[in-house]
């Protein structure tokens, strides 16, 4: 746990601090090897580089794996708003938990590729 994500969080209410709290224990279980910081202002979660970023809104959950996480999944994410590196999960319905758990590992396992390639 991290004090800065804690006050992060704790400026949220109602079903944007549940879903924030859920979404944070997600990818945790996910990647409980990589550091929580800070970045940009959002909780953001690094191991071998950067994973992925969140942030609450008023309507939505921002959830950034970055580009190549929303490229790869882009079928299942066809039901949520996206941009390159980003996808809108609206307040209103469930987290796609197992979604997220794919993302996560799979940009594990990028930044491991990337690693491994360096060492090369």
């Amino acid at each position: 746990m991290n004090a800065e994500v804690d006050a992060y969080l704790a400026q949220f209410e109602g079903l944007v601090k549940e879903r924030l709290t859920e979404l944070r224990a997600i990818i945790q279980h996910s990647a409980p090897q990589a550091e929580e910081v800070i970045s940009y202002k959002m909780p953001a979660y690094k191991c071998n580089g950067m994973l992925v970023y969140f942030a609450g809104y008023k309507q939505h959950i921002g959830f950034y794996p970055t580009a190549s996480p929303i490229a790869h999944f882009a079928d299942e994410m066809s039901r949520y708003k996206t941009s390159k590196g980003a996808v809108q999960f609206p307040l209103h319905k469930p987290l796609p938990k197992q979604l997220i758990v794919r993302m996560v590992k799979f940009k594990l396992e990028e930044n491991q590729r990337k690693v491994d390639l360096k060492k090369k």
